[in-house]
C-alpha cells in the first residue's frame, strides 16, 4: 500500500516508476483504447452477410418485396428471430436500421414534442424535465439529454444496479420523466441488475404518470465467460405491476454482425409500439428490409445467434484477460485503484485514486495511449471524484491490448504516487 510508505520510500518508488514510464514513453507507441468498437476480426465473422440475400432472394416469408417501400414495423421473421433477445412477443417489437441510439434519440425527441402514452402534455412543456442517470454510465445517453436540455440527476451504482432507495426517492419528485438503464453487462462497469432491482424499477411509484425507463439492453448476448447471465424481464414485470407502458427496451446487432450495417430494435407495450410507429411513420416509409432478410438468412434462429456469439467470445475474452492481468500484476496490493471483472459487455471500468483520472489520461496520451476522456462516464463529462476510467479492449489486436494495458497500469500507479507525494 503506497499510503503506508514514508516520504523517503515514496520518493524511491516514484523515481523507479518514473524511470519505467519514461522508458515506456520512448517506445513511440500509438494505441487506442477509447471506444468499444468491434475489431476487424469480429466484423469478419459476419462476412457471410455480404453475399446475402442473393440475386432474386428478396422476398420475405410472407412474399413481401424487400426492395420496396413499406413494412415500417419490420418483417415478421426478423421480429421473431430477435424476440428472445428483446424479451418481447414479435408483435411488440419494431425493427429499425443499424443504430439503436437513433431509436433512443427519436424516442426522446418525440416525447419532448408530442408526449408519450399517459402524458398530460409534451415533455418540453414541463418545467425542467429530468432523467435519472446511473453513474458511471454511457456517455452517448448523457449527450442526448445534454443536447435537448434535459436535466441529469446522477444515481450511484451498487454492484446490483442503481441504488434503488435513491431512485425511488428521486422518482417521487415531479419533473423526473425517465431513467437511463443498461441492465446487463453495463457500460462501463459490467454491472448486472439483480432481479430485485428490476422488480423495484417496475413497481416503484413515480410522480409522473408518463415516466419511462430507457432500457438499453445493448449487451444482452455479449458474454465473456461460460457463465450465461440472465436478467429479469422488465416488460413482464412492468405489466404485472400495473405499469405496462413504463419500459422502452432497445437493442441492436451492432456488436453481433456489422456495427455500421446491422439492425436495431425497440420493444414495449402495445400502446407504446403504436405510439412509436405513428411517429416513425412521419419520418420514413420503411426500413431496409433487405438487411432484415439477410440477417434472418445468416443467423437463422436462436441456436445460430448463440453459436455466432461464441465466436465473438473466443476473440474478446483473451483481450479482457490481458487487461486484468496487467492491472493485477502492476496494481494489486498498492491500494491505488480498483477495477471490474466483467462477465460480459465491452469495457473494464477502473476507479483510480480519487483526483487522478484526468492525470492518468494526460500521462497515457504522452505515452502514445489514447483513453476515453476522464469524466466521460458522468453527465456533462464531469466526474466529481475524478477517478473513473473506461478501458475498451475490443478493437486493438491482442498484442496491442497487452502493451496498452501495461502502460495504462503504469500511468495509474505514477499518477497515484504523484498525488500521494503532493500531500507529504
Amino acid at each position: 500500500m503506497i499510503s503506508d510508505l514514508s516520504s523517503d520510500q515514496l520518493q524511491i518508488l516514484r523515481d523507479q516508476v518514473q524511470a519505467e514510464y519514461d522508458a515506456f514513453r520512448q517506445r513511440g507507441l500509438k494505441l487506442d483504447m477509447t471506444r468499444g468498437k468491434p475489431a476487424p476480426e469480429q466484423l469478419n465473422l459476419a462476412n457471410g452477410l455480404l453475399t446475402l440475400p442473393g440475386n432474386g432472394d428478396y422476398f420475405s416469408d410472407a412474399r413481401e418485396d424487400g426492395r420496396n417501400y413499406g413494412g415500417i414495423q419490420g418483417l415478421a421473421e426478423a421480429r421473431a428471430l430477435f424476440s428472445g433477445l428483446m424479451g418481447a412477443a414479435p408483435e411488440r417489437i419494431v425493427v429499425g436500421n443499424n443504430a439503436s441510439l437513433a431509436m433512443m434519440h427519436d424516442s426522446i425527441v418525440w416525447a419532448l414534442l408530442k408526449g408519450v402514452p399517459g402524458s398530460v402534455r409534451p415533455w418540453s412543456k414541463e418545467t425542467s424535465p429530468a432523467f435519472l442517470c446511473p453513474v458511471p454510465g454511457y456517455d452517448r445517453h448523457f449527450a442526448i439529454c445534454e443536447e435537448y436540455g434535459i436535466r441529469m440527476i446522477p444515481v450511484p451504482l451498487t454492484g446490483q444496479g442503481p441504488d434503488m432507495d435513491v431512485v425511488e426517492l428521486l422518482a417521487s419528485d415531479p419533473g423526473v420523466k425517465g431513467m437511463w438503464c443498461v441492465p446487463k453487462y453495463a457500460n462501463p462497469t459490467g454491472e448486472v441488475y439483480s432481479d430485485e432491482t428490476v422488480r423495484r424499477l417496475a413497481n416503484m411509484k413515480t410522480a409522473e404518470p408518463d415516466f419511462r425507463l430507457f432500457w438499453d439492453n445493448a449487451y444482452a448476448v455479449h458474454h465473456l465467460s461460460e457463465k450465461r447471465t440472465e436478467i429479469a424481464n422488465i416488460l413482464d414485470l412492468c405489466e404485472q405491476a400495473g405499469n405496462p407502458d413504463r419500459a422502452f427496451v432497445f437493442a441492436s446487432t451492432s456488436k453481433i454482425t456489422f456495427a455500421g450495417a446491422g439492425l436495431a430494435f425497440f420493444a414495449s407495450s402495445a400502446a407504446n409500439v403504436a405510439w412509436y410507429l405513428a411517429r416513425a411513420g412521419k419520418r420514413t416509409i420503411g426500413p431496409d428490409k433487405l438487411n432484415q432478410i439477410r440477417h434472418v438468412r445468416f443467423l437463422k434462429d436462436d441456436a445460430g445467434l448463440t453459436a455466432h456469439m461464441e465466436k465473438h467470445r473466443a476473440l474478446l475474452a483473451p483481450k479482457f484477460a490481458a487487461v486484468l492481468q496487467a492491472l493485477d500484476e502492476r496494481l494489486s496490493g498498492t491500494g491505488v485503484a480498483r477495477w471490474t471483472r466483467p462477465d460480459g459487455g465491452y469495457f473494464v471500468s477502473v476507479d483510480a485514486m480519487e483526483g487522478t483520472a484526468e492525470r492518468v489520461v494526460v500521462l497515457a496520451k504522452a505515452a502514445g495511449l489514447a483513453l476515453t476522456p476522464a469524466g466521460a462516464t458522468w453527465p456533462h463529462g464531469r466526474d466529481p471524484h475524478d477517478r473513473t476510467l473506461r478501458l475498451a479492449p475490443s478493437f486493438p489486436s491482442l498484442e496491442d491490448v497487452r502493451t496498452a494495458s501495461e502502460g495504462i497500469a503504469l500511468c495509474i500507479l505514477l499518477a497515484a504516487i504523484e498525488k500521494r507525494a503532493s500531500k507529504h
